[in-house]
This record gives C-alpha cells, sequence and structure tokens, in this order.
C-alpha cells in the first residue's frame, strides 16, 4: 500500500514537471506568433516619424490615425473591398458546390473507373499547363477582363477535395445509404439531406481555405484584369504602396526623406492591418472545426 502511494506521488510529480515543461513551451510560441502581430498593430497606430525611428516596442507611440486616413482617402479602397467581397464570396460558393459534387461520389469504392479519376486529379497537383498556356485559354474563352477570370480556373483544389472525400468516407457510415435507398431516397436526396448536413465540420474549414485564397489572390488579377474597377483589395493596396515608395534620388532634403520614409512604414502597417481584418474576424467562428478536421480519418474500423 505505501509503495502503491509513493508511485502516486512520483507519478503525480512527473506529471508536473512534464505539464510545466509543455505550458513553458506553449507560452514562448504563442509569444513568438503574436509579438508580431502586436507591434504591427501598434505600428499602425503610431507617428510615421517614431515608426521610422523605430521606436515602436510593444504599445503605439503618440497615437496617430494618419496611416488610416491615407489609406481610406483612396478612392479606390471601396472599390476594391467590394470587388474582393464578390470574389470571395462567388469564388468559394462555386469552390465548395463543385468540391462536395465531386468528392461524396470518390469517397464510395463502388465507383466505376474511382482510381483513374483520383490519379487524374492528382495529376494536376503536380503539372500544370503553366502561365502563358492559361492566359491564352482565358483569352480564347473572352474571359479576360471578367471576374469569371478569377473564378472559374480555380473551382476545384485537389487537396480539398480529397480532405472532403476523406471526411466523408470515414465518418459518413455506408449503412445509411443503404437505409436511404431502402426507403426509396434518390442519390441527390441523400446527398442534400445526409451528406451536406452531416459534412458541415468539413465544409467551415475548406470554407476558410478556399475564402483566405480568394481573399488573399492577387496574381491572376495582376495578370488577367486591367480594368480598375474589377481591381480586388490586393492589388489596390499594392498600387498605393507602390505609389507611396521612396526614391531617395527624388529628394535632396533629409528632413523631408525622412518624413515620407515613415510615412511609407506607416502605410505598410496600414494595409497589413486593412487587408487582413475579414480574415481575423471570421476565424474565430470556424477555428472549433478544425479539431474535427485534424482528427479526420484517425479512427478506423
Amino acid at each position: 500500500m505505501v509503495t502503491s502511494v509513493k508511485r502516486k506521488k512520483k507519478k503525480s510529480y512527473d506529471d508536473r514537471i512534464f505539464n510545466f515543461f509543455v505550458y513553458f513551451v506553449l507560452t514562448c510560441l504563442l509569444l513568438v506568433v503574436l509579438y508580431p502581430l502586436i507591434y504591427i498593430i501598434s505600428s499602425s497606430f503610431s507617428a510615421p516619424d517614431m515608426v521610422a525611428a523605430g521606436k515602436i516596442i510593444l504599445w503605439p507611440v503618440h497615437l496617430s490615425l494618419q496611416g488610416y486616413k491615407a489609406v481610406f482617402t483612396n478612392n479606390m479602397i471601396g472599390i476594391g473591398y467590394l470587388n474582393s467581397i464578390i470574389n470571395t464570396t462567388a469564388g468559394t460558393l462555386i469552390n465548395i458546390i463543385f468540391t462536395m459534387l465531386v468528392a461524396y461520389p470518390l469517397a464510395y469504392s463502388k465507383l466505376p473507373g474511382k482510381n483513374i479519376i483520383m490519379i487524374l486529379f492528382t495529376f494536376t497537383m503536380l503539372f500544370s499547363g503553366g502561365m502563358i498556356p492559361d492566359y491564352i485559354l482565358l483569352r480564347n474563352l473572352g474571359m479576360l477582363n471578367t471576374r469569371f477570370a478569377l473564378i472559374i480556373p480555380g473551382a476545384i483544389a485537389t487537396y480539398n477535395m480529397i480532405i472532403t472525400r476523406t471526411f466523408i468516407a470515414s465518418s459518413i457510415p455506408h449503412e445509411l445509404r443503404e437505409a436511404a435507398e431502402i426507403d426509396g431516397c434518390s442519390d441527390f436526396q441523400y446527398f442534400i439531406s445526409v451528406i451536406i448536413p452531416l459534412s458541415r465540420a468539413v465544409i467551415a474549414v475548406i470554407t476558410l481555405y478556399y475564402a483566405v485564397g480568394h481573399w488573399n489572390s492577387y496574381f491572376n488579377a495582376f495578370l488577367y484584369i486591367t480594368n480598375k474597377n474589377l481591381f480586388p483589395l490586393q492589388i489596390v493596396l499594392r498600387d498605393i504602396l507602390i505609389a507611396n515608395t521612396i526614391d531617395p534620388a527624388s529628394t535632396l532634403d533629409p528632413e523631408l526623406m525622412a518624413a515620407k520614409q515613415g510615412m511609407a512604414d506607416l502605410l505598410k502597417f496600414a494595409l497589413i492591418i486593412v487587408s487582413s481584418l475579414p480574415v481575423m474576424m471570421i476565424y474565430p467562428f470556424i477555428q472549433k472545426y478544425f479539431i474535427k478536421g485534424v482528427m479526420i480519418g484517425s479512427i478506423k474500423g
């Protein structure tokens, strides 16, 4: 009995040491990740000269909104936000529809030619036509300078489709389909009434993946869009940043150059916050589903 108590005490002591080490490491990682975010936010609310002088450590110095005023006085900001919201909403909706329509049949082993279809999808993860063939294709389809050029080419991400297929195959029992067929349920009714409601967790995860991808996308717009009224937010912010880049040869006044450089640095931090804020606001509502996403396929049988 005494030996058993000693073992429990020793085990409890070892657990405390282990837990302390785990919490210490996690705290360090949290600080490493959190400090740059705090620094960016503090810098965006500080005076330009303080930013240029590197005076920002943790909190804003000489609280100022000059950076945000400079960003939002640009008339293109509203247009960029609207275009990004439209592209993200429409593009994500199309992504989810096509991903689910492809993942559902591929989740069942009885699908004829399933392996060949999966090989074709996987092939696209390793090889693509390239930038010039893509441009020529979109030009011949008449999709240049349209929203379709930013939405249609990426209608399905193979990686997200594989995640969705794995979730359906491992989390939704095949017996449900057999029971639905006995009750006279068609494949479409089963897909809408059973698969979609039971796949809310994985749908939430891939929705965030797709939405963040559309929101941060700028290269396709850079290639395929020349109409400024269709520019997404990322292109507008890029133009603002380039317009405020300082050329040392353009001025001989050191004080004026320092002031412009400080304003340019301040704009960088303000632009980061402006472009990241929508995603940061949405993420907490979907974060809980990532736990389920990590567990996909972990239990067999």
